[in-house]
């Protein structure tokens, strides 16, 4: 049965992505996780005190401290921008913590919301109401510029040398989701990209994010690109990140979906993603 769900689950994958690819622009893609048709009810929260959004330092490009020394990155302009759509920018503050604090500082009404990347899991939900994702992190092949494929791709990989980390959920997506390849576990990221570059395995499977990253940096000095995809597997990969809240205030995470979804159709969290992304992993 497991099987079978894998087989179906993954050919409604590659028409999705076909249907994707067809449609692709030349210009940076930036994801949409949001039903345009879907409006969600704007909240009153004329009784709430204030907003405090608890993150950390040391999450590049997520958050950090710029050569300044002042608080920055995708989360926090996100966190303002939330506070811009929900009319509450006077009652908006963001605090940075070591990442072992977050929990029991929101437990201890020292914050209201964390933004900061917290894995909603049927584990954590007992502990936090989440909002819906805002960015997901799909897994993508790299190849070098003159041999890139493109989707549809699972025919064309049939035998191909494709490096991955071993041990990582990406590894476990690849051998169950394109069984034909030959799979070339790494320890090390460095030591795949080598191999890359080098044309010892033909393809890197990964998180998209990691290898837009390297794809941008001077070590790939240009020679590869994004082959195919993107894909994205919750059951391998998670459902992506989300703003956790107390469990028993739902209420405010839903009123941070609704700026979310504002912020995302004005083209807000476009401008960020680009921002932060210049290479875009979708």
């Amino acid at each position: 049965m497991a099987f079978r769900w894998r087989s179906f689950a993954f050919a409604m994958l590659i028409g999705l992505l076909s249907f994707a690819a067809g449609a692709r622009a030349a210009a940076p893609q930036v994801p949409m996780l949001w039903d345009a048709k879907e409006r969600l009810p704007k909240p009153d929260l004329s009784t709430l005190p204030r907003l405090r959004f608890l993150t950390t330092t040391d999450f590049p490009p997520f958050n950090f401290l710029d050569g300044a020394g002042k608080l920055s990155g995708f989360h926090i302009d996100l966190a303002r921008a939330i506070c811009a759509e929900l009319g509450i920018v006077e009652k908006c503050q963001i605090q940075a913590l070591p990442w072992a604090e977050l929990e029991g500082a929101l437990r201890k009404d020292e914050g209201e919301a964390i933004i900061a990347g917290i894995a909603a899991t049927p584990e954590s939900r007992t502990t936090y109401a989440f909002s819906r994702s805002y960015l997901q992190f799909p897994a993508r092949f790299i190849m070098p510029k003159s041999k890139a494929l493109t989707e549809p791709i699972f025919d064309k990989l049939h035998g191909k040398r494709v490096g991955v980390i071993s041990g990582s959920a990406h590894e476990r997506m690849l051998r169950d989701y394109f069984s034909t390849v030959q799979v070339i576990p790494f320890d090390r990221p460095e030591d795949l990209y080598a191999d890359l570059k080098a044309g010892k395995v033909d393809a890197a499977f990964g998180d998209g994010m990691r290898l837009a990253f390297w794809l941008g940096g001077s070590d790939a000095a240009g020679c590869c690109r994004f082959a195919g995809g993107p894909y994205l597997a919750p059951e391998y990969l998670g459902t992506g990140m989300a703003i956790a809240t107390k469990a028993d205030n739902p209420a405010l995470a839903a009123a941070i979906d609704y700026a979310l979804q504002e912020i995302s159709m004005k083209g807000t969290f476009a401008e960020f993603y680009l921002r932060y992304f210049p290479v875009s992993f979708f």
